[in-house]
């Protein structure tokens, strides 16, 4: 038998492993001489005389390669062939015709069968070995990239399911608000496991909302990266009552810190203050917010005007919102920019002209407003190629109310008799916020902690008038109407961020009482003094602060100038 030099320049190959091998002719002489050949190249050989005892030896043995004769009784090679594949599956078996047929037709059937390569009678040995060797090198190169698909399968499924336990504690950090309040409905789709968008809702200590509509750059875990710190932030200073400005503030010093260059996060983040009739709005890169009124009529569009969380620095970030009023039954609407920039099967973008038509063809049913919405964009695009995320707060009405007496009433009410004094200048009224120090000081006090929405509402509108009114000197009046109002929030940031001389004084009283307690707050500012007079009902969104403090309030006084109030509150 000839042999075949395999040296060469550079490293042998590996030793080839020993194959067992198919050998089916009916011709005994052909099938000894055959399988001589094949076990002199070293491999085992399993011998079959026609195409049935061959798939059965098959089934039996699972050899690593056939070499089967075309033509046999009983059953030929070809269906032979077809039954072998099917019975192998996954598995690489090459097939090796053998035959005397030299017609081309006849040689493409035997790869048509399932052949993989055909060897013609008489058998040459060194053409032969060559055979089993390629075939040998490809099913060692089939076995190593089956290992690697298994390992990568097996990898990938480990992945996935560490990213949906992942993707469950997000989604309870993420949405552990108030999203499912009755005025709130919202639809988020999104385009990979984890959601580049997020949506947050939370309740403020005085019973509104705030709520926070992301989109970080992005899709996936890559995206969704920044989700955790952010909701943590906003959850934790929502509840502490701090405002929209403190919060994002500290929201884009917070991604400025731990978001690498290139990732930021598009937002829109609102106050709601149904009691009073008003909805800050803060609107960094995501598309326009729209107030829609009680026949769904177009009432404002807030574009953005700010840069994304994460993009500016302290020096240069902007944390002033637009001021809005909102009746009763008015609805906001916002969304990502997947809504507005999903594509029609065409390659058009949806648009924001879509929605304000869309909104004109709903005059007069905005109920039916959302749900007609979503109608459109799913008939519209054909598939999304981002996360999607669409938000509706309809404004509710708000009556302020006392919560029922505690029943823990006065633990260590020896602990609890004291009196506080705070003092806060100019510079720290432009820069900081007192009202969550000061609930957290109140909040110390056992029993207190149920009546926290009434006290803050207090502080709030305390606070306020003493600064918008005392310090800012603003004309209440100024709010009589939608106009006058936006003027009077203008002012009020240009004038805070000048302010350099005046101060604002808290006292707080406490005393125990043996049902619970008495609070006396008292709130002063170096001030010429204001009217604090009950203004008419007709007169717009002026006055509502006031009443507020005096419904919740057991007694509400002011000094003659007007610039020190107090109030007597007892739980």
């Amino acid at each position: 038998m000839a042999t075949v030099d395999q040296s060469t320049q550079g490293a042998s190959p590996p030793p080839l492993s020993v194959l067992k091998i198919l050998v089916a002719d009916d011709n005994p002489a052909d099938r000894m001489i055959l399988g001589r050949l094949v076990e002199g190249l070293g491999h085992e050989v399993v011998g079959a005389e026609d195409g049935r005892e061959a798939v059965e030896k098959f089934t039996a043995n699972r050899p690593d390669l056939v070499l089967m004769d075309a033509l046999m009784p009983v059953m030929d090679g070809f269906e032979a062939a077809r039954l072998i594949k099917d019975s192998a599956g996954e598995d690489l078996v090459p097939i090796i015709f053998l035959t005397s047929l030299t017609e081309t037709d006849a040689l493409v059937k035997c790869l048509e069968a399932g052949g993989d390569d055909f060897l013609t009678k008489p058998y040459n040995p060194v053409i032969l070995k060559a055979k089993i060797q390629a075939f040998n090198r490809m099913k060692e190169m089939h076995k190593t990239l089956r290992a690697q698909r298994d390992l990568i399968s097996s990898q990938h499924q480990r992945l996935v399911r560490d990213q949906e336990l992942a993707k469950i504690i997000f989604d309870r950090v993420a949405h552990a608000g108030c999203l499912s309040a009755p005025n709130l409905r919202y639809l988020q789709s999104a385009y990979a496991m984890f959601n580049g968008d997020i949506l947050l809702a939370a309740y403020k200590p005085s019973g509104g909302m705030h709520i926070l509509l992301g989109d970080f750059t992005g899709h996936g875990l890559s995206a969704a990266i920044g989700a955790m710190p952010l909701a943590e932030v906003f959850y934790a200073m929502s509840a502490r009552g701090f405002n929209v400005r403190d919060i994002v503030t500290e929201l884009n010093g917070k991604l400025g810190q731990i978001l690498p260059i290139g990732i930021f996060c598009c937002a829109v983040l609102m106050e709601v203050n149904p009691s009073k009739g008003l909805v800050e709005i803060w609107n960094g890169g995501l598309p326009e917010v729209l107030i829609v009124g009680r026949q769904a009529e177009l009432l404002h569009r807030i574009p953005s005007t700010h840069l994304p969380l994460g993009v500016a620095n302290a020096e240069k970030f902007d944390p002033n919102p637009v001021v809005l009023a909102m009746a009763p039954g008015d609805r906001l609407m916002c969304w990502t920019d997947g809504v507005i920039e999903s594509r029609s099967q065409s390659g058009e973008q949806y648009g924001e002209q879509r929605v304000i038509q869309l909104i004109d063809s709903y005059a007069g049913r905005p109920n039916e407003l959302f749900d007609g919405l979503l109608r459109s964009i799913e008939a519209f695009h054909g598939s999304p190629e981002d996360d999607i995320s669409l938000l509706e707060m309809i404004m509710q009405e708000q009556a302020p109310h006392r919560p029922a007496a505690s029943s823990l009433a006065a633990h260590h009410q020896s602990a609890q008799d004291w009196q506080l004094g705070y003092t806060f200048r100019a510079a720290s009224v432009r820069q900081y916020n007192p009202l969550p120090f000061l609930m957290e000081v109140l909040m110390e006090i056992p029993g207190l902690r149920v009546h926290a929405g009434s006290l803050f509402t207090i502080l709030s509108e305390l606070y306020s008038n003493a600064l918008e009114h005392g310090l800012l000197g603003l004309e209440s009046a100024w709010k009589r109407d939608s106009e006058g109002f936006s003027h009077y929030y203008i002012e009020r940031n240009q004038r805070l961020s000048s302010l350099r001389e005046g101060w604002i004084r808290v006292l707080l009283d406490h005393t125990p009482t043996a049902e619970g307690g008495i609070l006396r707050i008292e709130m002063a500012d170096s001030g010429a003094g204001f009217s604090h007079q009950p203004m008419a009902v007709n007169d717009g969104y002026a006055g509502r602060g006031l009443a507020l403090v005096t419904a919740l309030a057991d007694e509400v006084t002011f000094n003659t100038q007007g610039n020190r109030v107090g109030v007597v509150f007892s739980w």
